[in-house]
């Protein structure tokens, strides 16, 4: 399925990306031959406009994560393009891609496995300065402290090593490492997934504050519906390697269509107990498929309540709902 999705406005999106693949070859017997593909991401399409943060949730296996490394080239994209500033980063080889890659950054989930134990903090912050060469002495010190500053540490820590900061504190030196290179787009990896509760809400606070001092576009995955609705502008959601809706937040919560939507929002606590009490819950039969052996027809027709046949035989055409609002199911008008 090739889906085309039609910007909010006439400005020109910062990063558009049309029909993306990642299929990983499954190999078996002794000369080790191809006998299928693990579809991780599917023909997804999207575009994101500069300064706009977009939500991408869905299940755990769903392909959210894949998607964010194969729009910064971290995999080689099976099929599709992925064009940033004008430039499609998904065909770029070599020195270009190595020039490109300053512009598009990302924040990883482990804040404990992402930074190198035996580097100290200036280095860690520092390694992409020094690896494209941008400052050198006194200049790339002053640099790594202004960052340090922006995401809240002293910048007296750079001597310091990962292990003698906590979860939080590594995250934001994370966050320092991701704006060194001054970038217009960084995919944020769940990066409050393994923080405490009470730190969540401070690094979430701290991105929203860099993202307006420094003009960034966020690509924000995660799997916490109610963290998406604090700090997604728009909300695209996943299932088995395709998106099957996207809308405003706003749009999203109060009106969801599709109906893997409708049972994820059914899942999100509401903090009344009357209203809890009496809301109705969609609980999904089965398991989610695997992306090695989709269902025929549309991913989500062996969980949906309401499949029919056709669902079973067709794939949903992506399409416009109404203005702003995109999905593929087949019976919704």
């Amino acid at each position: 399925m090739t889906a085309e999705v039609l910007n909010a406005s006439d400005e020109a999106p910062l990063l558009r990306v049309e029909n993306l693949k990642m299929h990983f070859p499954v190999y078996a017997g002794i000369f080790r031959r191809q006998v299928g593909a693990i579809k991780a991401v599917d023909g997804i399409s999207f575009d994101i406009k500069k300064g706009e943060t977009l939500g991408l949730v869905g299940e755990s296996g769903c392909g959210k994560t894949t998607a964010g490394r194969v729009i910064l080239r971290l995999y080689d994209a099976t099929d599709g393009s992925v064009v940033l500033n004008g430039v499609d980063i998904a065909s770029l080889s070599g020195e270009n891609l190595r020039k490109a890659r300053p512009q598009m950054q990302m924040v990883f989930q482990d804040p404990h496995a992402s930074l190198n134990p035996r580097m100290t903090v200036g280095s860690i912050i520092g390694e992409p300065i020094d690896e494209h060469g941008l400052l050198k002495g006194r200049e790339r010190k002053q640099r790594i402290e202004e960052l340090l500053s922006a995401v809240g540490l002293d910048p007296r820590f750079t001597n310091r090593y990962p292990h003698e900061f906590s979860g939080g504190q590594r995250q934001r030196i994370g966050i320092a490492r991701a704006l060194a290179l001054n970038p217009e787009f960084i995919v944020c990896d769940e990066p409050i997934a393994a923080l405490d509760v009470s730190i969540q809400a401070q690094v979430v606070n701290l991105l929203e504050d860099l993202q307006k001092q420094f003009g960034l576009t966020y690509l924000f995955i995660s799997h916490d519906l109610s963290m998406i609705r604090h700090i997604a502008d728009r909300v695209a959601v996943m299932y088995l390697g395709k998106i099957v809706e996207l809308a405003t937040r706003d749009d999203l919560y109060a009106n969801p269509k599709h109906p893997y939507t409708k049972a994820l929002l059914s899942a999100v606590p509401i903090p009344d107990p009357d209203i809890e009490l009496t809301r109705e819950h969609i609980v999904l039969k089965g398991d989610l498929p695997s992306p090695a052996n989709p269902p025929d027809g549309c991913n989500f027709s062996t969980r949906c309540p309401i499949a029919t046949d056709i669902c079973h035989q067709q794939d949903p055409v992506w399409r416009d709902h109404a203005p702003g609002h995109q999905l593929a199911c087949h019976h919704v008008d």
